[in-house]
């Protein structure tokens, strides 16, 4: 069956590369979420950064600190982590949940390589805070320029 005239021409209803990207996208959705109790991009993120540094705020409420891993590879920050479910009453049935529960996990692409070895975290009311010091080698260079 075809649509109606676009364009001075009939196009198909069925696009096979519609469909294939479709099913790019559902299979990139179903491997990137570790757990489908957390909306995609769980924890949500501020990332601020200047010449020297970059600093990521991520909200993690209900999360302990101890169930808190940051780690650093390259210019790739992983913040990983668990939130124990609440406990409901014996015998209460859930009537609505929002709020996801379990393992987690966010890769945040930094603008520039990072010194692992002077990373600072701190955790307070629920916001994780990264203090990402840039690298030496990746600080921009200011180069004299000689007349002559």
């Amino acid at each position: 069956m075809l649509r109606t005239q676009r364009f001075g021409f009939s196009a198909p209803a069925w696009s096979p590369a519609r469909d294939f990207t479709r099913m790019q996208h559902e299979m990139d959705r179903f491997f990137q979420r570790g757990n489908d109790s957390y909306a995609p991009g769980f924890p949500p993120v501020n990332v601020f950064t200047s010449e020297d540094q970059v600093i990521v705020s991520a909200e993690l409420p209900g999360v302990a600190a101890d169930a808190v891993d940051i780690s650093v590879l390259d210019d790739t920050l992983t913040i990983k982590g668990a939130r124990a479910a609440d406990e409901k009453p014996e015998g209460a049935v859930a009537h609505h949940q929002e709020r996801g529960t379990g393992d987690f996990s966010r890769k945040i692409q930094l603008p520039f390589r990072v010194e692992v070895g002077s990373v600072d975290a701190s955790f307070e009311n629920g916001v994780l805070e990264i203090t990402l010091p840039r690298a030496e080698v990746d600080r921009p260079r200011r180069i004299a320029v000689k007349s002559a």
